[in-house]
């Protein structure tokens, strides 16, 4: 790596921390400096992740920084390899819709809205970026502090009720976080990812035992922020009052951990006598949270409900099929998991659009009442925003093609995944003529049928928004709220197109967390500033 290449991989962590920092110095009143500000950070952000992920892309790579120049595990490292970059591109590329859909009018709905928002960001990619559990628990904390105010953002009792239930249970949370740690620095001796890895072997007796509760202890930190059943009760509640574009950034977090279990599993408990630790947790939970999510998606009647029911659907998926411990599936789940990403966060900014005009006491409601014949109606009206030609068509194209993404019905990507996810359990064993698992036909059988009520409630939602009577209400929206969303839904369109190296990449990506004696090196053996390396000619701290 050359050097400017090896400060890029901070880069992630510094943009939105001195954006936000930066941001605290302007008035409320100056939001326009305060919006531009924001949309320049989250713009570089996007393109430095862009690039880190051509990087990671480019071969066996594992770019490693030592914050402060202190050698692994005594120093802070950040490490990018395939996953992380690859959850830095969707952390950044959701952030920048999500952004411009607040611009036309949450951002000005309470204060600091962009300061928190780039705090979030800065959250979530140090939780990507981190390679020690420590520096997660911050990245972690500064991630949770950032959504309490964004989450009460715009204010309102069922947005403090919620925002109250999610304060306590994360902090709940975070004090079992800090518990798993301290179990786990008791036993190793450390909590540098790559360097427990190596000591997790020389762990015996009683020692063990301590360490595998901690990180059973941590386990249950992460399955609570990815919302595994019975874990997961606050979830719908918090992201139905979350406001559309905090809600479209939040579909990101709950694959903070997803993304850490990963991790986890394959990098410290992939080999040894504690291999496989929690593997059935995550098969049965992630089966009984495909099971909660199917029926809150059916019973669901708003729309709100619907989706943040749709965040555990996917949340669960993700997790059985980690349980399965196969990377072929796993491949196919990271695929999905970067569609489904896309698709709820572009489905909660729909729904604010669509409910519009179903609300006509709301006061971003402005009516054309000359379509209806209503010319008797006053003239002078409060305009919000200019009408779209079409308005209803667009709104109702979108909404059909976040109800087939959300079923997995071709030709989309959500089919993709599914039908790679399918493959890889099915396949797999008829290929190696062995009997397939009562575990894997469960797991097909709940993917089914959860598209199948996705199928349905989307379609029962689409009749009663879009063909049944409106009362002569079409709602105004603004070309920069309408645009993010179908930016989102061009996204899982493109992500169809290239489904072949896309799936090319992820299963590369599985490829390097089988085999993780390469993250490993790199962390150990990385180059310090300054200090001449013996092999190597380009050193950079990375492989």
């Amino acid at each position: 790596m050359s050097g400017w290449q090896q400060h890029l991989i901070i880069a992630p962590i510094v943009i939105p921390l001195v954006a936000g920092a930066l941001l605290l110095f302007f008035d409320e009143r100056q939001r326009v400096v305060k919006a531009m500000i924001s949309v320049v950070s989250s713009l570089a952000l996007a393109a430095v992740a862009i690039n880190l992920f051509r990087l990671a892309n480019g071969g066996d790579f594992e770019g490693v920084y030592l914050l402060g120049n202190w050698p692994a595990p005594f120093g802070i490292v950040l490490v990018v390899d395939r996953l992380s970059a690859l959850m830095l591109v969707l952390a950044s590329i959701l952030a920048i819709p999500a952004l411009v859909f607040a611009l036309a009018r949450w951002h000005a709905a309470g204060a600091h809205f962009h300061s928190l928002f780039q705090f979030l960001l800065m959250g979530l990619n140090g939780a990507f970026l981190t390679g020690d559990l420590f520096n997660l628990f911050v990245f972690f904390e500064v991630m949770l502090a950032a959504s309490y105010g964004l989450l009460m953002h715009g204010s309102g009792p069922m947005r403090v009720k919620a925002g109250l239930h999610y304060i306590a249970v994360n902090l709940a949370a975070a004090l079992c976080f800090l518990i798993g740690v301290s179990a786990i620095y008791g036993s190793a001796g450390t909590l540098n990812m790559a360097d427990l890895a190596v000591r997790i072997g020389e762990i015996e007796g009683e020692r063990r035992m301590l360490l595998e509760a901690g990180a059973a202890i941590l386990g249950v930190v992460f399955l609570i922020k990815a919302g595994m059943w019975p874990l997961n009760f606050w979830l719908p509640g918090a992201y139905s009052a979350a406001v559309a574009p905090v809600a479209g950034i939040f579909a990101i977090m709950s694959k903070v951990g997803i993304y850490v279990i990963l991790r986890l599993s394959l990098l410290v408990f992939g080999q040894g006598d504690s291999a496989g630790l929690g593997l059935n947790v995550l098969l049965y939970g992630g089966m009984a949270t495909i099971a909660f999510g199917t029926i809150g998606v059916l019973a669901s009647q708003a729309l709100g409900r619907l989706a943040s029911y749709s965040v555990l659907v996917s949340s669960g998926t993700l997790l059985a099929v980690l349980g399965l411990s196969n990377g072929e599936v796993t491949a196919g789940a990271l695929f999905y998991m970067v569609s489904s990403t896309l698709t709820i966060g572009a489905f909660f900014m729909l729904i604010e659009l669509v409910e519009r005009g179903q609300d006509a006491g709301a006061s971003v409601l402005a009516v054309t009442m000359e379509a209806y014949g209503d010319a008797d109606e006053e003239e002078q009206e409060v305009e919000i925003g200019v009408t779209m030609p079409g308005t209803i068509a667009v709104l109702g194209t979108c909404f059909a093609a976040c109800g087939i993404l959300l079923s997995g019905l071709p030709p989309l990507s959500g089919f993709v995944a599914k039908f790679a996810m399918l493959t890889g359990m099915i396949g797999t064993e008829a290929v190696a003529d062995q009997p397939i698992p009562a575990s894997v036909w469960w797991i097909v059988a709940l993917l089914i049928l959860s598209g199948l009520a996705a199928l349905i409630s989307m379609t029962r939602a689409g009749i009663r928004t879009f063909w049944a009577s409106m009362e002569g209400t079409v709602p105004r929206v603004l070309v920069m709220e309408m645009a993010p969303v179908m930016l989102l839904i061009a996204l899982t369109l493109m992500l169809t197109i290239k489904a072949g190296p896309a799936m090319h990449y992820m299963e590369e990506t599985v490829r390097n967390l089988q085999q993780p004696g390469t993250y490993i090196d790199a962390v150990i053996n990385a180059r310090r500033a300054g200090v001449a390396e013996a092999s190597g000619p380009d050193g950079g701290g990375g492989i």
